[in-house]
This record gives C-alpha cells, sequence and structure tokens, in this order.
C-alpha cells in the first residue's frame, strides 16, 4: 500500500461528508447566533429592563492593588446566556410542537384503514336509503 502524501490525505479528509456538514452547520449556527442575539438584546432585554428597571451589571467592578475586577461583566455574561438560552429553548420547544403535531398527522392519515368492503357497501345502502326517504 503506497503511502499518500499530507495534501491528499487532507483533501480525502476535508471532503468527506461530515465535514462539509459540519461546515454548513457551523455556518447556520453563526447566522442563528446572530438571530438569537439579537432577539435577546433588542426585544427581550429591553423587556427585562422595564419589569426590573434599567440594570446594566457591566459597570459593577472591585479594585484590588492596581487590578480592576471587573465582576459586573461576568454577571452580565451569564445573565446573557441564561436568557439565550432559555430563548433557544423556547424556540426548539415550539419547532419540536408544530413537528409533533405534524408527525401525529401524518401518521394519523396514513393509520386510518379502509373500511372492509362489506362495511362499505353497507354504508352505501344505508346511504342510498336516506336518500329514498
Amino acid at each position: 500500500m503506497a503511502k499518500k502524501g499530507w495534501i491528499a490525505e487532507f483533501k480525502e479528509f476535508a471532503l468527506k461528508g461530515n465535514i462539509i456538514d459540519v461546515a454548513i452547520g457551523m455556518v447556520i449556527g453563526v447566522a442563528f447566533s446572530a438571530i438569537i442575539n439579537s432577539l435577546v438584546n433588542d426585544i427581550i432585554m429591553p423587556l427585562v429592563g422595564i419589569i426590573i428597571g434599567k440594570v446594566d451589571f457591566t459597570s459593577l467592578s472591585i479594585s484590588v492593588g492596581s487590578a480592576e475586577v471587573m465582576y459586573g461583566s461576568f454577571i452580565q455574561a451569564c445573565v446573557n446566556f441564561f436568557l439565550i438560552a432559555l430563548t433557544i429553548f423556547l424556540c426548539i420547544k415550539g419547532v419540536n410542537q408544530v413537528r409533533r403535531r405534524w408527525e401525529k398527522e401524518k401518521t394519523a392519515a396514513a393509520e386510518t384503514p379502509a373500511p372492509a368492503e362489506d362495511i362499505a357497501l353497507l354504508t352505501e345502502i344505508r346511504d342510498l336509503l336516506k336518500k329514498e326517504k
């Protein structure tokens, strides 16, 4: 078996379907991240600010010697993470509910058996008798 050069190995690795799928997922993830960040920063955070007052933790800090510890930025990052995680959870929950409803309707339509021939014939006779009355 001949040894492959590292360029040939990299080309084989990079062009595998899984790598392309991961790259596409990353691009979509970045775009989705921008949407979620905008939702949190432009819609949810102003509403939270109205409810609890315009609280901005980023200015909170403490001086230790000549260093300034910006613990407020960490608190703000935690709050943002919580809100982003909650927003993503709610979005996924909504998508899953729609998907389950669609799957349920799809399987219900597929599982509805056609009536047996004798029952279909009896139903037709009944309908004809109803028409005569």
